[in-house]
């Protein structure tokens, strides 16, 4: 019997496969990123946080120079222990690595169904025939001893099912390891975001409650000009309008700024966060990166290869419901030693093998078999659309990018002129009201948009940060780890 497992197992890794070669479907995607005409905006450097790419990102010659390391694309080491605790404590995190072990330990049972099984059995069987079903006409009491290596009902994988099932298996485990890569990814960019979302409220809330003081000390210097009859109430109560819309826009932000804490800690995970507060204007918060060709950058993407691993094993589950057509040869076998005594088991001559070889032939099963071939092929064609429309979808996200970094940057310098002459415009307008030159309707309207360009500022270059910081994420954090 021993002589027999070196032939099955031959016959098995003989098997010839019935699922259809897999080919990569075309990238349903232009070739070029598109370009981006946002030059009228912009008429100098970048300013601070900036990143300078109108001209890089369409110049494929500059490949694609993403730091694979999160840490040197997010230096700042505030950021970086952010992060560090996310990677550590995050439950959704948590809960991607244990879905890419369940997929490691499916994996591994449809790889076992490719080999036999092989159980040592020991048992002992008694048996009491009456004398009337006897040849001797006398009851006969019988007993045996078997101690026997068995092999039960393995299919000999001629037509690959198993091999199929396996290879759609590991397709399945590759996917869900690429799908924790990308959650991976997503984690690291919506933390950054989360801080630099927190910068920018701190920032505003900061300005908020200056204004709010500068404000209050309009309204009494307001209240004493009323006082010597100088102006009239109309002014006063325009100034205390003034100072309650400050207190009031201060008590949002603080509240914003709470929720804020509250979502990056709950990125975070960790038992206590402490964030040291920063300014979105300081250098360094973000790498600076490079695109390009929109082939070698998407087919990079986890959660592109995430899709595409699926697509295999929809290929894959092809061949193993075509398989059902076939005929299928079941082996069940066993070697080693019978008696009828506990004491006679190793004796001379106690030798016992079975061998039953069975032979089965779909004839008839309603439709069942085909229907499965239908079921996997549409699947497939599921599967085909699903992993085309991932690469639409990534295609159109870092376009979108691209777009914003170039617009952005020529809008914040924009904005960030618009603030100092409305810092000009405000020392102007309060020297003159202190003269007795200008009515306090002026000096409003040069405080309320001053106020309003500085936050308008400030939330254009928090989403120029938070443009950058989406770039990790958008191109798959460089080149994407292989599972083991």
């Amino acid at each position: 019997m021993p002589k027999i497992f070196p032939v099955v197992l031959a016959l098995v890794m003989a098997g010839c496969s019935l699922a259809p070669e897999y080919q990569r479907p075309e990238a349903p995607v232009p070739a070029a990123w598109p370009v981006t005409g946002g030059g009228a905006l912009h008429d100098g450097n970048a300013p601070s946080g900036a990143v300078d790419t109108a001209s890089r990102a369409s110049d494929p010659a500059q490949g694609t120079a993403i730091a694979a390391d999160w840490h040197s694309f997010f230096p700042d080491p505030r950021l970086q222990a952010l992060i560090a605790a996310a990677l550590e404590y995050n439950r959704d995190l948590r809960v991607a690595v244990a879905r890419v072990d369940e997929a490691r330990a499916l994996a591994g049972i449809a790889r076992a169904e490719r080999f036999p099984t092989v159980d040592l059995a020991a048992l002992r069987t008694a048996s009491l025939t009456p004398g009337d079903l006897s040849l001797t006409g006398r009851p006969l009491n019988s007993q045996r001893y078997d101690v026997n290596l068995a092999m039960a009902s393995f299919e000999l994988d001629f037509w690959g099912r198993a091999k199929s099932l396996d290879d759609a298996g590991r397709a399945n485990f590759l996917a869900s390891d690429y799908a924790r890569q990308a959650f991976r990814l997503s984690l690291i960019a919506d933390v950054a975001n989360a801080w630099l979302s927190l910068l920018e409220l701190g920032e505003r809330l900061e300005l908020a409650e200056a204004t709010t003081r500068s404000r209050e000390e309009s309204r009494t210097l307001t209240a004493r000009r009323r006082d010597v009859g100088l102006v009239g109430d109309l002014d006063y109560l325009l100034a205390d309008g003034a100072f309650q819309s400050a207190r009031a826009e201060t008590a949002n932000l603080a509240r914003s700024q709470a929720a804020a804490e509250n979502a990056l800690r709950l990125l975070v995970g960790a038992p206590s966060m402490l964030v040291d507060r920063g300014k979105l204007a300081q250098p360094g918060l973000i790498a600076d990166l490079t695109v390009g060709l929109p082939a070698e950058v998407l087919l990079a993407r986890p959660d592109v290869l995430a899709a595409e691993q699926k697509l295999i094993a929809a290929n894959a589950n092809i061949g193993a419901a075509r398989a059902a057509f076939l005929p299928k040869i079941v082996l069940t076998a066993a070697a080693g030693t019978a008696s009828a005594g506990l004491a006679g088991l190793f004796n001379a001559g106690s030798g016992a093998w079975a061998f039953a070889p069975v032979l089965r032939l779909p004839l008839f099963d309603a439709g069942r078999a085909s229907d499965n071939v239908d079921l996997a092929t549409a699947r497939k064609n599921v599967a085909v659309a699903e992993y085309e429309k991932t690469i639409q979808q990534a295609f159109r996200e870092i376009a979108d990018l691209l777009a914003a970094r170039s617009l952005l940057a020529g809008q914040l310098q924009a904005l960030e002129a618009n603030v100092t002459a409305q810092s000009q415009r405000l020392v102007i307008v309060e020297a003159r009201y202190k003269a007795g030159v200008s009515n306090y309707l002026e000096l409003h309207d040069a405080q309320r948009e001053l106020f309003v360009a500085q936050q308008v500022a400030l939330v254009t270059r928090r989403q120029l940060l938070s443009t950058a910081a989406s770039f990790y994420k958008a191109l798959g954090g460089g080149i994407a780890e292989l599972p083991n």
